[in-house]
This record gives structure tokens, sequence and C-alpha cells, in this order.
């Protein structure tokens, strides 16, 4: 079957150890399904990968791709949930959680094989490409706004960094959910689209805010870290679950976080529950994810590039 996979590990040039090929279809093993795939997205967990991160060389080639929707064995349109051994099903008992391509073969191809709670089905509102989005970016945010943030309606959010898939998406839930949304972007036309998604305001990185928030979804890191502490209320919460400009700020700012009361929360993907309520929201709201752009799989390395130039507003979707 075709595939995108990673060949090599290239810490420096990663994109040079991504190739497009065939590859061996997923044999079957008992209480997983094979699931024909139609649609996948990019990750920035898939540029990681091809760097060592989370992959060694021990496990190559490994077929890319964490988020997929499709049919599986039975005909049925499903999405998959791509934390492995979250709860122990189609797996040892001492096998630690993981996502696709850490352990398993992923869903940059043809078809992809996990285990049979993994499935869920996809809403038919949903096309997809749509569906193919929600696993892994669209997850995140959720659980980073709904469950770890813990905002409610007419609660202020800071959105930093709009144009990336986690970022994008905590706007588009946060003004669906009725929340007062800001972002932040270096790219004035990517303020201007936070703005069309929903967002009260789009500002440059550090500039001053109208009003302190009640919490900020931050996944820059380094660049963007002091801000969002500054940005938040006394009693605030800062959502993290990623570093992109790297993890060491040069000012932690220790005192405003014990002195105001912060609260700094490290968030990472979200359970198949949450991954279920995500689609329903999406389905019941017409709530749609944000799509940069759909590449037939053949043309996956252009989607790379994209992602790694950060020349991109939202997901970018492969097709089957």
């Amino acid at each position: 079957m075709f595939a995108a996979y990673a060949a090599r590990i290239d810490r420096d040039q990663p994109l040079s150890g991504l190739e497009l090929g065939e590859r061996p279809e997923p044999e079957p093993r008992p209480g997983w399904t094979t699931v024909n795939v139609r649609a996948a997205s990019l990750n920035h967990h898939d540029l990681w990968s091809l760097r060592g991160v989370g992959l060694g060389e021990e496990s190559l080639p490994m077929i890319l791709g964490c988020d997929a929707a499709g049919v599986d064995e039975d005909g049925n349109e499903v999405v998959i949930h791509s934390v492995i051994g979250q709860s122990g099903h189609g797996v040892g008992p001492k096998e630690p959680r993981s996502i696709l391509t850490e352990r398993y073969q992923g869903t940059f191809a043809e078809k992809v094989t996990v285990p049979s709670w993994n499935l869920l089905p996809k809403p038919k509102e949903l096309s997809f490409e749509e569906a193919a989005c929600l696993p892994t970016a669209w997850l995140t945010a959720y659980r980073m706004l709904f469950t770890n943030a813990g905002v409610r309606p007419g609660d202020s959010v800071l959105v930093q960094g709009a144009g990336g898939g986690v970022a994008t998406a905590a706007i588009v839930l946060g003004a669906a959910a009725g929340l007062r949304v800001l972002a932040t972007s270096r790219d004035e036309a990517k303020r201007a689209r936070a703005v069309e998604l929903g967002a009260e305001g789009a500002y440059a990185p550090g500039e001053r805010l109208p009003r302190r928030v009640d919490a900020v979804i931050e996944t820059v890191g380094a660049a963007t870290w002091s801000h969002s502490v500054k940005s938040l209320k006394p009693g605030g919460t800062l959502v993290i679950s990623g570093a992109t400009s790297g993890p060491d700020p040069k000012a932690t700012e220790l005192n405003r976080i014990f002195f105001l009361e912060l609260k700094v929360v490290g968030s990472t993907m979200g359970g198949k529950d949450e991954l279920e309520d995500l689609l329903s929201f999406c389905a019941a709201r017409g709530v749609r994810p944000v799509i940069d752009s759909v590449l037939p799989l053949d043309r996956a390395r252009e989607g790379f590039e994209k992602m790694a130039g950060g020349d991109l507003f939202g997901k970018v979707v492969l097709t089957v």
C-alpha cells in the first residue's frame, strides 16, 4: 500500500527523512481493527517524529500520521482516537500509553490498524476531511479550554499564536462556547483571520491587551511566556500544551505567579470521552475545523513543507 513514512531521523533537516512509497499492509491482530483511510491530517508531532522525538531509529521505517477518519471492516464511517493503550484495550497490561507512530504504524497510508476500542462513529454532519482534523490538535484545544482551564461562557481567554492548529481550534471552540476570545499573531493577515473566526480582538505578540483574561491558551512557549503570565487576572489559569518557540523563557515570572496566585497547568492531548464530546459539539453547533489545504497523499511532502515553514492557517489534510 502507498504511504508517507519516516525512513531516517535527521534532527537538523527532518524532511530529508520523509519518503513516499510502498509499505506492507497492516497485519490482523486480536482486538484490533483495520481502517481504510479516507483522510488524515498533519500535526507538528509528525515533524518532531522525523527529528527523532518520541521515535527511535530501531522503529524505522515508521508510517507517520496520528489523525484519520475512514471506513472500518464492517463499512462503518469512523474517527480514530490516536492515544494507544489509554485503557489497556488491545495492548499488554504493562504497556504505557503512546500516540500512534511512537510504537505503531500511523495513518498516512491507505490502511491503518488500531485497537477496536479506539474507534468512534464519525458524525454524518462532518466530512472525512473535517473529522480527520479533530483527534489531536482540536482535541488538545478542547481539553485545554474546558477541562484544564475550566472556563465558562462569558469568561475571557487569550490564545497565543493564532494560525497554528491548536490555537486556531481554541479560537473557534471558545467563540462557539460563548467565551470572550483574544488572540495574538506576528502576522497581520492571521490576526484578521482570527477575528473572522470569532476572536473579539487580535494583537501583535507582547502587545498590551484591553483587559486581563481568565485563562491563557499557550502553545508557543518561550517567546510568549512572559506576556501570557502578565495577561492573567489574579487567580487566572495558564494552560500550556507545547513550546514551538522553545521551552526556556528568559523570565519565568515566578514572583507574579505566586503573588497573584496564578495556576499553571500542563495539558497533553485528551481522552476518548473528550473526543466523543468534541465530535458531538461540532456536529450539534455547526462548528467546523479550519482547513488550510487538502492534498492527495502522494503530495504529502508539500504539506510537510508548508507546516515546517509556518505558512498555514489551520490544518493540512491528506486524502486517500
